[in-house]
C-alpha cells in the first residue's frame, strides 16, 4: 500500500492550497500596485496644487510691488515736475524784471536824462554793501 501513494498523482486537495498561495500573491501584488499608483496620482495632484498655489503669490506680489512702484514713481514725477515749475516761475520773474528795467533804461535814453548813470551808480554802491555784509558774515562765522 505504500507504493500506491507514492505512485497515484496528488489530489485536488494537495492543489488547492498552492492555488490559494498565488491567487494570495496576486491579490497582494494588485493592492501594492493600487496603492503605488495612488501614491503617484496623490503626489502629482498634490505638486500641482502647490505650484498653483506660489503662482497666484508670486503674482500677488508681483502685483503689489508694480502697484507701488508706479505710486512712487508718480510721486516723484509730480515732485519734479513741481519744482520745475517753480523754477520756470522764478525765472520768468527775472526775465519781467530785466525787461521792465530795459524798457526803463530805453525810456531814459530817448528823453536824454542822465538816469542810466545815476543807475550804474548805486548799483555800484549796491555792490560795495553786498561785499561789506559778506565781510562781516565771514567775520562772524
Amino acid at each position: 500500500m505504500q507504493t500506491e501513494l507514492a505512485t497515484t498523482p496528488a489530489t485536488r486537495s494537495d492543489r488547492a492550497p498552492r492555488k490559494r498561495s498565488q491567487r494570495a500573491f496576486v491579490i497582494f501584488l494588485f493592492i501594492w500596485v493600487l496603492l503605488i499608483a495612488s501614491g503617484i496620482a496623490g503626489a502629482k495632484l498634490y505638486t500641482d496644487h502647490m505650484k498653483s498655489e506660489m503662482t497666484d503669490k508670486i503674482n500677488q506680489q508681483t502685483t503689489a510691488q508694480i502697484t507701488q512702484m508706479q505710486k512712487q514713481y508718480d510721486e516723484r514725477l509730480k515732485q519734479v515736475e513741481t519744482g520745475y515749475k517753480d523754477e520756470i516761475a522764478v525765472l520768468q520773474g527775472k526775465v519781467d524784471a530785466l525787461n521792465e528795467l530795459l524798457t526803463f533804461t530805453k525810456d531814459n535814453a530817448n528823453a536824454k536824462t542822465d538816469n542810466s548813470n545815476k543807475l550804474f551808480s548805486q548799483l555800484n554802491d549796491v555792490k560795495k554793501q553786498l561785499d561789506q555784509l559778506k565781510k562781516n558774515l565771514d567775520v562772524l562765522k
